[in-house]
């Protein structure tokens, strides 16, 4: 009869032997154990991220139980609890990850402990929504993965090598910045008045530009292309735009009508707006005149060029033939 296998599982083993290898380089040989509250996507793929590097994922809740039950079967020996303050009885540093508006009722409701370390990672607070862990005693920060996270599975490919913004004092300011390195991500430490405006900047890159491309799909959609096709179209486009602001960089990866001051065919775009599609006037005017000091910066249009296109969108709809 074949004996069944009552040892360590290989995912335990490679757990166990990434611990013993990372533990010098997580926190100068001390290892915290880790708590996730809120099971979502970022917290699932920092989770999981965190532990393929070697820091122990104790125990994790959520408010979605089926959510909660997949984290802990991608992280091995993870807890399963019910409740945050189960995760804060058993974890050392605890990750909240829930929806923002969430994160004061957890931070108020957990009997926090001296010395523990409660980490929040929304984009747009900063760690004052901590307060009432820091009353308690516990040392209180912010991780933000600088990144766009559709999925679980987008979300772990993206993680590692991404930017985490972070707060907190010391010791944890050095924890973080140290966790931020170990998923080979860079580090950014901002001034919690700075906070919303660099969540602000992270909209503008990242979820305005969907918009944008929801935008183009919908002009294509006017003559009579279907969007898929649309955005095969356009998606090469747009990578070749961000291989340019890479590459290139500003102001000279701008290119286009502006860029080189072509008042006719910026002229016969607001007509063809005009006619054909007038809700996107304002969006088009408004864009353009945020790019005019790129294109000047740039050097391929003068002032006398640029106030010219000033002008032009400014001009009502009726006078864009003049140019």
């Amino acid at each position: 009869m074949e004996k069944a296998n009552c040892g360590p599982s290989r995912q335990y083993r490679e757990g166990f032997l990434l611990r013993f290898v990372m533990r010098s380089s997580i926190t100068d040989g001390e290892v915290l154990k880790v708590g996730f509250v809120g099971a979502g996507t970022v917290g699932t793929a920092l989770a999981v991220r965190l532990f393929q590097r070697g820091c122990p994922v104790m125990a994790v809740s959520s408010r979605n139980l089926s959510s909660t039950q997949k984290l802990a079967r991608l992280v091995a020996d993870c807890r399963v609890c019910q409740t945050a303050q189960e995760v804060a009885d058993v974890a050392e540093l605890i990750f909240i990850t829930t929806p923002d508006d969430v994160i004061p009722e957890i931070a108020s409701e957990v009997k926090w402990h001296k010395g523990q370390n409660v980490i929040h990672c929304s984009g747009a607070h900063s760690i004052d929504i901590l307060e009432p862990a820091r009353r308690l005693g516990a040392n209180v920060g912010s991780f933000h993965p600088l990144q766009t996270f559709a999925s679980v599975r987008e979300a772990m490919d993206n993680l590692p090598g991404s930017t985490f913004v972070v707060e907190a004092e010391e010791p944890l300011l050095s924890r973080l910045k140290k966790l931020a390195s170990l998923l080979n991500g860079n580090w950014v430490e901002l001034k919690p008045g700075d906070k919303v405006l660099y969540h602000v900047a992270a909209v503008f890159v990242s979820n305005y530009l969907v918009t944008l491309v929801k935008l183009a799909l919908d002009l294509w959609q006017g003559f009579g292309v279907p969007p898929k096709e649309a955005a095969r179209a356009l998606l090469p486009l747009l990578r070749g735009t961000v291989n340019n602001i890479d590459n290139v960089g500003l102001p000279d990866c701008l290119t286009g009508p502006i860029a080189r001051g072509d008042l006719g065919t910026i002229s016969k775009h607001l007509n063809a707006l005009e006619a054909r599609n007038s809700s996107l006037l304002t969006t088009y005017k408004d864009l353009g005149f945020q790019t005019i000091p790129i294109a000047l910066a740039k050097g391929r249009i003068d002032e006398s060029r640029a106030q010219e296109l000033k002008v032009l969108f400014s001009l009502p709809e009726t006078l864009y033939e003049a140019f």
